[in-house]
This record gives structure tokens, sequence and C-alpha cells, in this order.
């Protein structure tokens, strides 16, 4: 289960993307916005890499490889990853024999990508101000669980994951 982040877990989102990236909640809410903006594949194309690299069979090595080959980098994929051609054809190498880290150059890419230029906007965003109180009617006091917990309990509601966009 993703344990609830605090009010200030949630505000480090918006001073660093690693911290974002680190946290499962907060990749959760970024994922939701990445659907949002339509580029949901960037971040779903990442897990797959983390989930690949925690592999040490060598033939689910190769069978996730491949998933995630003809999900994101196949020309043919409608989820297919922006990458530029010498990633494209490191990768196309590292295919011939798959291993835990087939993808690294590309998911360096992918990362740096939605760093700079989906990151800013998901800072922007209401939906992380929201979540962050920053524009709470002026509302700074209380600090603590008493002004988290609102928030915190409004953003996992399930019907609502949907309704952000």
């Amino acid at each position: 289960l993703i344990t609830r982040p605090t009010l200030e877990e949630i505000r480090s989102w918006g001073k660093s993307f690693d911290k974002l990236m680190r946290n499962s909640a907060g990749r959760k809410v970024f994922r939701d916005f990445l659907r949002c903006e339509y580029s949901e594949e960037n971040i779903l194309f990442w897990l797959a890499c983390e989930d690949l690299k925690k592999e040490t069979n060598p033939d689910v090595v190769e069978e996730k490889a491949r998933f995630i080959y003809e999900d994101y980098i196949s020309i043919l994929s409608p989820k297919e990853v922006s990458l530029d051609s010498r990633v494209r054809e490191i990768v196309n190498r590292n295919m011939v024999d798959p291993t835990p880290h087939t993808f690294d150059e590309a998911q360096l890419q992918i990362y740096t990508l939605m760093h700079r230029d989906s990151y800013p906007r998901f800072v922007n965003s209401s939906l992380f101000k929201q979540l962050a109180q920053l524009n709470n009617n002026g509302n700074n006091g209380g600090g603590g669980s008493a002004g988290g917990t609102p928030t915190a309990t409004q953003s996992s509601g399930r019907k609502e994951s949907n309704a952000i966009c």
C-alpha cells in the first residue's frame, strides 16, 4: 500500500524531481498529471525499466525486455516514447542480448525529458498546488497534520483520479 505523504513531503516534490520520482505516492500523482498531458507512456516506460533492473532470471529479463521494446520503443507502438536516433540505435544493439540494463540510455533520456518538460508544468499545475496547499485561501497557519489531512484524503479518492484532467 502507498502510505499517505505528509504535507512536507508533498511540498518537497515541488523542489526536487528526484524526490518526486523516489516517492511512490509522488509518482502516482505525477502519473495522473502526465495522463492529462497525454504523455503517461513516459513514466510507464521509466517504471518498466526500473522493474527490469530488479530482475535476475535471464529468461524473465529477455521476456520483459521484449515487452518493453514492443510497448515503448517500437515505432508501431501507440505508447512509443520519444528517443533520439543515437539512443534508439543503442537500444537496438542491446536487444541482441538483453540485460537488466538494456534500456539505461533510453530511460535516462526519458527521465531527463520528464524533468525538463513535464515537471515544471506539474509544479505549476492546480493539481500540485492543491495537494501542496499553495493556494489555500491564504491559509498558511496550522501546518502539520490538521492542514495536510483533508487534502491527502481528497486526493486519495479513487473516483477523483480521472477528474483531475
